[in-house]
């Protein structure tokens, strides 16, 4: 059963930055794509970024919200089923629970929309506050 894990998030001042970390476990895929989500209290999950991991690659096709182009950068290292998210000027409207999952169609990024991703993480706080 694959299990997704995140972790880094925490307090951070608007126009900081933060790092986030996606780590997979039960992946036996070699070709796949993870999405980073956020929720925001009485908000729908958003989608943020996705990433698409090939084997026979080094490079990565990424795709980005409208909301977060510019100012995030989504990274991943294939070998260890682990996918990141550099979050640079942060912004009062960022502040959310961040999930990662995969995408069902398996190794390309679909629309960000969370009906075509499964096995959500948990996920992790992030609060911009000054």
């Amino acid at each position: 059963q694959v299990q997704f894990v995140e972790s880094g998030g925490g307090l951070v001042q608007p126009g900081g930055s933060l790092r986030l970390s996606c780590a997979a476990s039960g992946f036996t895929l070699k070709d796949y794509a993870i999405g980073w989500f956020r929720q925001a209290p009485g908000k729908e999950r958003e989608g943020v970024a996705c990433i698409e991991m090939r084997d026979d690659s080094s490079t990565h096709s990424t795709y980005y919200g409208d909301s977060v182009a510019g100012r995030f950068t989504i990274s991943g290292d294939n070998a260890k089923y682990t996918a990141f998210l550099q979050m640079n000027s942060l912004k009062p409207e960022d502040p959310a629970v961040y999930y990662c999952a995969t995408a069902v169609w398996g190794s390309t990024c679909p629309p960000l929309t969370t009906h075509y991703f499964a096995a959500w993480g948990q996920g992790t706080q992030v609060t911009v506050s000054s």
